[in-house]
């Protein structure tokens, strides 16, 4: 049984160890491991080399592919499973991508790192299956607004944001352009009501200068409205790079 993960920039998979750079683990020292592949397309995603491979013509904002062989790689389970264990962290973050595509295999994956406690990051499309889900300890759900460019049908599904809202596991990031996706986040907060301090807005950014700049304003509107702000610590420490 094995994975489709994505590569580092050596070519190997990107089974890392670093500092949580997002969310309500944000500092925190974890395993990361990003798989490839995704049902969305944003048009800013900073991973597109998990999904926009030569042929795909969905929309994002650089119009570049990749090659899917180079930026691809599947490993058996077992082999994940000790380079994660080598890592010495006692938490696992699983990241894409979207790696619920992968649910059944990731089930198996973590029946083998039974000590680990485990974050996975999800675009809240889909929800895991009973023996993956087990074995998780907090959901990052990032669901896209419409300056993503996904269709709301696609990517705003009812019946999976009702499912994550009442699960306490559960924490929402937003993405974060302008002033005016503040407004669609306070919209999905009356119709899902998210748990009162589990909901994050996150400045979309890939350089620490439009970070700072988004932030200068997006504060203000966190304590307006009583939202949580997530930075994004990786980018700051090692900027948009593979593997950190």
């Amino acid at each position: 049984m094995s994975l489709v993960l994505a590569t580092d920039d050596a070519g190997g998979p990107e089974i890392f160890a670093s500092l949580q750079g997002e969310g309500p683990s944000a500092g925190m020292p974890v395993a990361f491991m990003r798989l490839s592949r995704c049902n969305l397309a944003c048009v800013w995603c900073d991973t597109a080399y998990t999904w926009r491979f030569e042929g795909d013509n969905r929309p994002h904002r650089d119009e570049h592919t990749f090659d899917r062989k180079a930026n691809q790689v599947t490993l058996e389970l077992a082999d994940i499973a000790a380079r994660i264990d080598a890592l010495g962290q006692k938490r696992l973050v699983i990241t894409g991508g979207e790696p619920l595509l992968q649910a059944g295999k990731l089930a198996e994956l973590l029946e083998l790192l039974p000590d680990l406690s485990v974050e996975i990051e999800t675009n809240g499309t889909t929800k895991a299956p009973p023996r993956l889900d087990i074995r998780v300890d907090q959901y990052n759900v990032s669901p896209k607004l419409a300056h993503s460019g996904n269709d709301a049908d696609l990517a705003l599904i009812p019946e999976r944001l009702d499912h994550y809202a009442a699960d306490p596991r559960a924490y929402f990031k937003f993405v974060i352009a302008s002033p005016e996706d503040v407004d669609e986040v306070l919209a999905l907060q009356r119709r899902y009501r998210f748990k009162r301090g589990h909901v994050f807005l996150m400045p979309e950014g890939t350089d620490s200068a439009s970070l700072r700049s988004r932030e200068a304003w997006l504060s203000e509107l966190c304590l307006k409205h009583g939202f949580r702000m997530s930075d994004r610590l990786h980018i700051h420490l090692y900027g948009d790079t593979r593997g950190t």
